[in-house]
Formats: structure tokens, C-alpha cells, sequence
């Protein structure tokens, strides 16, 4: 019996660093797979086609089990992965013209602006002054961030707030739609990562990286085939595959507090990675306003994360939805404890 609560330990050990090195390293792996190959399109494609086929085959092999695919639920979830799709797009975009710690800071942005949505459109009640205190706090950080940010350009920043926009808007439609759908984890990993790959093609031509990718295949024909960058792809591809897997096993086996709390730590873990390897970060002073403006989220976590008590009752629609700020998945049947 001790064996067996031995053993229990050791799995949710592994299980939660395996989730925090995997959130904690991808966007620095993704800012990395982004500046050898620079084609964001065909990247995020890349990424779904991998996830995709990971369920698919881990499914058959009996290792996990998904929703079947059918053409009628595809139809339903089509509107969700459109907006995941663009959240992911722009995500990636943004890493491209600018760091990873610019990507932080509009990340800690979306409670704010998530708050407001929730407020307006969904009738949730207003933020506890506490609640307002730490958005405040998020909010001002970012606002530093921004005006001491030397590598600001109009790309990057047009970028950053065009991912705030989607993927306030992926959080909450997600939050409001999907739980509706009755899939189970990976049934909604399968649906978003297949859909969002059939999406992907159309993007590709409009934005015209079909042509960036074809005339570079021809400019270096029989000579194409880079090291550095299919060691980057493939990297990026396997931990967003993982940190799925991560992510749901960490959060079956901690409570939702843990688990948030540990999302809070990754990000600090991210920035130190981010400092320590190259020279893609912010200045000092930009630094120090990022922190701030992730203690502001370490706040706005706590103010929200109610503790539960059991019920023998169904619970309520809206607490049946998570989602996973980490790797912008939403959770169905799991406490909604944070945004």
C-alpha cells in the first residue's frame, strides 16, 4: 500500500515537471524555431499535423482515448478552431518580429481585457476591487514595458495586438461554446489541431508565404535541407504535442490552485531561460516592468481562485470550463478557478 502511494508521488512529480519544463521552454523554443524558419504558416501547420497525428496514433495503440471524428461535430467546433487558428497565427507572427518577453507581457494582458469581456458580454459580475487592483498592476507594468522597450517597432507591436484581440476573443467564445460539445480532453485536442491544419492551407496563400517557401526551395535546390532549422521544427512540433499531454495528466493529478500556480511559476522560469541563452530580451528596466507585471498576474490569480466545495449536484455551466493559460487549450469538465 505505501509501494502504491510511493509510486502515486513519483507519477505526479514527473507529471508536473514534465508540464513545467514543457510551458516553460516553448515559447523560447518557438521564438528559436521561428528565427531559423521563418515561414509561421507553415510552422503552426507543421505543429497541428504533429498533435494531430500523435492523438490519432497513441489512440489506436490504446495509450489514450479521443472522440471519434465526425463531420457533424467538425461542423459545430469549425467557429473555435477558426479563432484558436488566428490566436496561434498571430502568436507566432509575434514571435517573429519581436522577443519572447514582449510575447509575456501582452500574454499577462488578456485577464484584463478577458475581465472586461466576461463583464460586458456575458453578464459575469464585475471585478472585487482586489481583483481590479492586480489587473491595475498588469496593466501598468505592461504600460512600462512598452515605453522602455528599445526594439519597438510597428510590425512587432501591430502583431502584439492583433494576438490580444484573438486570443481574448479564443478565450472567451471558447469558454462560452465548446463545453456545450461534450468531447472529452483529447477529442478536443484531436478536433482543434485536425480542423486548425485543414485552416492552415488558407492562410498560407493569403498572407503569400507559399511564394517565400517556394522561391527559397528553388534558390537552394539539392541544398535546402538546413540542420539548425529541422532540429528547430521538429523541437517546436514535439512540445506542443507534449505540453497537451502534460497539461491535462498535471491537471487530473494536482488540484486547479497547484496547477495555476504552477503556470505562474513557468513564466518566470521562461524569462530567466530567455536571459540566460541569447541576447533576444528586453533591457533591464524592461525586465523589471515585466516582473511586475507578472506579479500582478500571481495576484489576479489569487484573488479569483475560489476554493470549492464538494457537491453532490451537477455543477453549474459556467464552472465546468479551464482554461489553460500555458498553452491557450481550454479544459472541458475541469473548475474554472482562473481565466
Amino acid at each position: 500500500m505505501a509501494s502504491s502511494r510511493l509510486d502515486s508521488t513519483y507519477t505526479t512529480t514527473s507529471l508536473v515537471i514534465g508540464y513545467a519544463l514543457c510551458s516553460s521552454l516553448l515559447a523560447v523554443i518557438n521564438k528559436f524555431a521561428i528565427t531559423w524558419f521563418n515561414y509561421p504558416g507553415l510552422l503552426t501547420a507543421l505543429q497541428y499535423l504533429t498533435s494531430s497525428l500523435g492523438v490519432y496514433i497513441l489512440g489506436k495503440l490504446g495509450f489514450l482515448h479521443h472522440d471519434p471524428f465526425t463531420w457533424e461535430t467538425a461542423k459545430k467546433f469549425l467557429p473555435a478552431a477558426i479563432v484558436f487558428y488566428l490566436a496561434i497565427f498571430t502568436n507566432t507572427n509575434l514571435l517573429r518580429h519581436a522577443n519572447v518577453d514582449t510575447f509575456i507581457v501582452f500574454r499577462s494582458l488578456t485577464p484584463l481585457l478577458v475581465a472586461i469581456a466576461d463583464t460586458v458580454f456575458r453578464g459575469e459580475p464585475r471585478p472585487s476591487r482586489l481583483t481590479f487592483l492586480t489587473l491595475l498592476i498588469i496593466l501598468l507594468g505592461a504600460v512600462g514595458y512598452v515605453a522602455t522597450d528599445s526594439a519597438f517597432t510597428l510590425t512587432a507591436y501591430s502583431w502584439a495586438l492583433a494576438y490580444l484581440v484573438t486570443i481574448t476573443t479564443e478565450m472567451v467564445y471558447i469558454k462560452h461554446m465548446v463545453s456545450n460539445l461534450g468531447l472529452n480532453t483529447w477529442g478536443y485536442v484531436l478536433y482543434n489541431n485536425l480542423l486548425s491544419l485543414m485552416i492552415a492551407p488558407i492562410f498560407w496563400f493569403l498572407t503569400g508565404e507559399h511564394s517565400e517557401v517556394f522561391a527559397s526551395v528553388n534558390d537552394n535546390w539539392g541544398n535546402w535541407f538546413e540542420p539548425v532549422a529541422f532540429f528547430a521544427v521538429a523541437l517546436s512540433c514535439l512540445f506542443g504535442f507534449l505540453i497537451s499531454f502534460f497539461g491535462f495528466a498535471a491537471r487530473q493529478a494536482i488540484s486547479a490552485t497547484a496547477f495555476t500556480v504552477t503556470g505562474v511559476v513557468n513564466k518566470f522560469l521562461t524569462v530567466v531561460i530567455n536571459v540566460l541563452i541569447w541576447d533576444k530580451h528586453a533591457t533591464p528596466v524592461g525586465l523589471v516592468c515585466l516582473l511586475v507585471t507578472i506579479c500582478g498576474g500571481v495576484g489576479y490569480q489569487q484573488s479569483v481562485t475560489v476554493a470549492k466545495k464538494p457537491t453532490n449536484g451537477p455543477l453549474p455551466s459556467s464552472n465546468i470550463d479551464k482554461v489553460d493559460e500555458e498553452s491557450m487549450e481550454l479544459i472541458p469538465g475541469k473548475l474554472a478557478t482562473s481565466v
